[in-house]
């Protein structure tokens, strides 16, 4: 009896075990994403092995292509604006002219290209694709230091120029007065189909093909280890890379965080934060920059997203237009950089573009999708990432366990306060109001953006938190 009684309980016990194991393996396998091995290159994929050489790339450009890009500029029809209608239905034509005036005849971009050029590019191969990428190294280390691999990604309607003015202040931050406690070596890739990165010729590139392609790219400069910084596209890219290999992500630093699996106690959040923000965790910020969420959030979507639509949709019909020419693309791009750096800009005629950009940046910008032709492709990563439904999305339903690094620009379009952020981001070790700043954070405000990015791998590498994941 005792005998019997002594092996039901064992049994109990195996039964209770193998769930428990089961329970804490399964979830444990859940919370990292699957490397997305794929074949984005044209036709079949080769039996033979991928060829993983890093060769030198420089940015040259043909008389052939400037004269045909002239051309193009000489014969632009442009459509008078709505009387006082400033930036309010899109780019301004009044503007505009002024733009491509400067474009034709003070604008040097041979200059650009040498401007371009002064940082190492390089390409590999990786899936079937050409990969580009910039990769800058500190001019001196202090003895017994190392520097720290960053990568850094770009997202819509950027490229990897908007680093340019970073750069500088991540690898060598002592001269431009940081300090020397955190050195960083910095790789900027090029999103593939967009930039000088091949475009993908199959369909289903999404953000976790990216990651898996950056992870690839990572390991092949022989980086175990590293940190990974991004805003609008590179948010999700890095995001995604950071559940493919949270034990090789030390740190991920984001300009833009946005959480795209709203629960109930968002939505009620948004019902109520304004009148209770201490029971949703908001902060006066975030009540400041939220309310009334009609205006600050359901309008200024409804009003900011139509981009959005039509690329998530259907690129290539409005893409064959700007690809085919200089003056719409232009439009359609600069567009972003007034509304998305300040969306009082639309108030202003100019749309405020040069209130704190040049115009040889915004051109060297435009003049990277136009001698590679990118736009359509950049535009499809749209219907790649959105065309399932929002919240559809393995990655989407995963935490992120890394330790993570916020900063929060108070221009940027729409704002995800810490509270929200933190169900996706499980671990938060660094979330700051900017004082300035919008959506290209890295091209406007360099300085700002350096100064957390060192302070937050500062704790980590203090704390030593990556290995407490």
């Amino acid at each position: 009896c005792y005998s019997l009684a002594g092996i039901m309980l064992l049994e109990v016990f195996l039964v209770l075990g193998t769930v428990i194991i089961y329970f804490v393996l399964s979830r444990k396998k859940e919370e990292t994403l699957p490397f997305k091995e794929g074949w984005w290159g044209k036709g079949q994929k080769p039996d033979a092995e991928e060829d993983t050489t890093i060769w030198p790339f420089k940015l040259e450009t043909t008389e052939e292509e400037l004269s045909d890009l002239f051309r193009r500029l000489d014969q632009a029809r442009f459509t008078e604006p709505l009387e006082n209608s400033c930036f309010h239905y899109g780019m301004n034509s009044v503007y505009l002219r002024k733009v491509v005036s400067y474009w034709k005849n003070q604008f040097n971009w041979k200059k650009q290209v040498e401007v371009l050029n002064k940082y190492p590019q390089f390409k590999t191969k990786i899936q079937g694709i050409d990969i580009h990428f910039v990769h800058v190294k500190p001019p001196h280390l202090p003895e017994g230091q190392s520097a720290k691999p960053l990568l850094m990604v770009h997202g819509w309607p950027g490229s990897f120029y908007e680093f340019y003015k970073i750069i500088p202040l991540l690898t060598d931050p002592a001269s431009h007065g940081l300090g020397d406690e955190q050195i960083f070596e910095v790789i900027c890739p090029s999103i593939p189909g967009y930039g000088f990165s091949e475009a993908p010729h199959k369909k289903d590139f999404n953000s976790v093909s990216a990651a898996s392609i950056f992870y690839e790219l990572m390991l092949r400069l022989g980086f175990n280890e590293f940190y990974t910084q991004g805003g609008d596209w590179g948010w999700l890219i890095c995001t995604n890379l950071a559940q493919i290999a949270p034990t090789r992500v030390k740190g991920l630093h984001l300009n833009l965080a946005s959480v795209t699996n709203m629960g109930f106690t968002h939505l009620l959040s948004i019902l109520l934060g304004r009148y209770f923000p201490g029971l949703f965790g908001f902060q006066d910020e975030d009540v400041r920059r939220m309310f009334p969420f009609l205006k600050k959030g359901l309008y200024r979507i409804l009003l900011e997203s139509g981009y959005a639509h039509i690329q998530a949709t259907k690129p290539d019909t409005v893409g064959c237009g700007l690809n085919d020419s200089p003056v719409g693309l232009a439009a359609y791009i600069l567009e972003k950089f007034s509304t998305w750096t300040d969306l009082e800009f639309r108030n202003l005629e100019d749309g405020g573009l040069e209130r704190k950009f040049n115009l040889d940046d915004l051109l060297t910008n435009i003049m990277i999708y136009w001698v590679s032709g990118c736009i359509v492709p950049s535009m499809r990563f749209y219907k790649e990432n959105l065309q399932k439904g929002i919240g559809t999305q393995k990655h989407e339903r995963l935490t992120v366990q890394v330790p993570t690094g916020i900063a929060s620009f108070p221009n940027e379009v729409m704002h995800t306060p810490q509270a929200w952020a933190q169900k996706k981001y499980t671990n938060i070790v660094s979330f700051h109001f900017m004082p300035r700043g919008g959506h290209f954070a890295a091209l406007e405000e360099p300085e700002l953006l350096a100064q957390d990015i060192l302070q937050f791998v500062g704790k980590v590498e203090k704390e030593q938190l990556w290995r407490k994941k």
